[in-house]
């Protein structure tokens, strides 16, 4: 069966963005150590799941830079990012523009689980807050790759509502400053 795997940046405090989604506390000048670990984590995955919040900038952002800055370090990332299939959860929305996007307005838990059982490479999810943590809520993440930045905001976005048990499976510190903290659920 396939596994569902978070790949998420947070802080040292536990938040995934500021109060108001602010990201500006996330060190961005990666080194390339932490490179080569999520070049690992993205050739593993071949789905991605997000959530509706999340999904304008996403979309947008990887689709500009696949369209107009093909001699950009971010170009191979971004064409995967473009031209890997994505899930979109939303109760409002029926249809997303950009590629390869399908939008699932049907029951989160049963979807992913359908998801989980197809013959295929594991998947990936991002974000955004609200939308991870309904996944962990249902018990539906099965790796968390927590990149904790050197930074504590003090206010913020969470992932966590209650108790998670988690195992530890491997800590990285990488030189940019950022802690890998893997988990399996």
């Amino acid at each position: 069966m396939r596994k569902l795997k978070l790949q998420m940046q947070i802080s040292i405090d536990g938040y995934v963005a500021g109060p108001n989604g602010e990201m500006d506390w996330m060190v961005w000048n990666w080194d390339d150590e932490i490179k080569q670990y999520v070049s690992q984590l993205t050739d593993s995955i071949d789905t991605i799941v997000l959530g509706r919040k999340m999904t304008e900038g996403f979309i947008n952002y990887w689709e500009s830079v696949v369209a107009d800055k093909p001699d950009s370090e971010e170009f191979p990332f971004a064409n995967l990012m473009v031209n890997t299939p994505k899930y979109v959860f939303s109760k409002t929305l029926q249809s997303v523009p950009g590629k390869n996007v399908t939008v699932e307005n049907s029951d989160l838990t049963k979807v992913i689980n359908e998801l989980k059982k197809r013959d295929a490479k594991d998947i990936i999810v991002y974000g955004g807050a609200g939308f991870v943590s309904s996944l962990i809520d249902n018990k539906l993440i099965d790796e968390f790759h927590l990149f904790v930045n050197p930074t504590a905001i003090g206010k913020g976005l969470k992932i966590f509502n209650s108790i998670s048990s988690l195992k530890l499976a491997e800590v990285k510190a990488f030189p940019c400053g950022i802690t890998l903290l893997k988990y399996i659920s």
